[in-house]
C-alpha cells in the first residue's frame, strides 16, 4: 500500500495537526472533535486504503501496538468501563476507527462532567459533549501528557517482518 508524506483526506478532516495526540509511522492518533464520551478519538491509517485488505501487513502490526498505548492510556487516565471502536467509514473513506471510551458512571475532566448518555447500548453518533476550545486543549494536552508509551512500535514491525 502506498503511504505519502501528505496526510490523507481523512486525516485532514480530524484537524490535523493540531489534534494530534501521538504519531506512528503507519497510524496516528488524534483526538476527536466531537466527544460522544470523555477521551473520544480517532485511529486513522496513513496508508491511502480505503478497505481493510488494502493496507499492509505493517501496518495491521503497527496497529497491535496503538491500540494497546490507547487503551492504556484512557484506562490510567478515565478508567473506562468498556471500550468500542467504530469503524464506519462512510464519509470519510480512508481507514480509520473511532475510539468510543464506554463509562456506567459519570466522569470529569478539567472541571466538565461526562455523561456515557447511552450506557450499556451502542453509542450514538451525535454533536456530542459541547466543549469550549479552551476546555477541548486542555483535555487533548492531558491525554498528549500522560500518553502510556509500551515497547516500541518498530518491535512490533520487524516481528511481522519476521513471519
Amino acid at each position: 500500500m502506498i503511504m505519502t508524506d501528505a496526510p490523507n483526506s481523512t486525516i485532514e478532516k480530524f484537524d490535523f495537526p493540531d489534534n494530534v495526540i501521538r504519531d506512528y509511522r503507519y497510524w496516528t492518533v488524534m483526538m476527536r472533535p466531537k466527544q460522544i464520551t470523555l477521551g473520544c478519538l480517532v485511529i486513522a491509517c496513513k496508508e491511502q486504503g480505503e478497505r481493510l485488505p488494502d493496507l499492509s501487513m505493517e501496518a495491521f502490526a503497527e496497529l497491535q501496538h496503538v491500540t494497546g498505548e490507547v487503551e492504556s492510556t484512557l484506562e490510567t487516565l478515565f478508567d473506562y468501563d468498556k471500550i468500542n471502536y467504530c469503524a464506519l467509514m462512510m464519509v470519510d473513506k480512508h481507514v480509520h476507527w473511532h475510539v468510543i471510551p464506554r463509562y456506567a458512571s459519570e466522569r470529569e475532566a478539567v472541571g466538565v462532567v461526562f455523561e456515557d448518555q447511552n450506557w450499556p447500548k451502542p453509542p450514538v453518533f451525535g454533536p456530542g459533549k459541547t466543549l469550549s476550545g479552551a476546555e477541548f486543549a486542555a483535555i487533548r494536552k492531558k491525554i498528549r501528557q500522560e500518553w502510556v508509551i509500551q515497547a516500541s512500535a518498530e518491535e512490533a514491525t520487524q516481528a511481522v517482518r519476521a513471519l
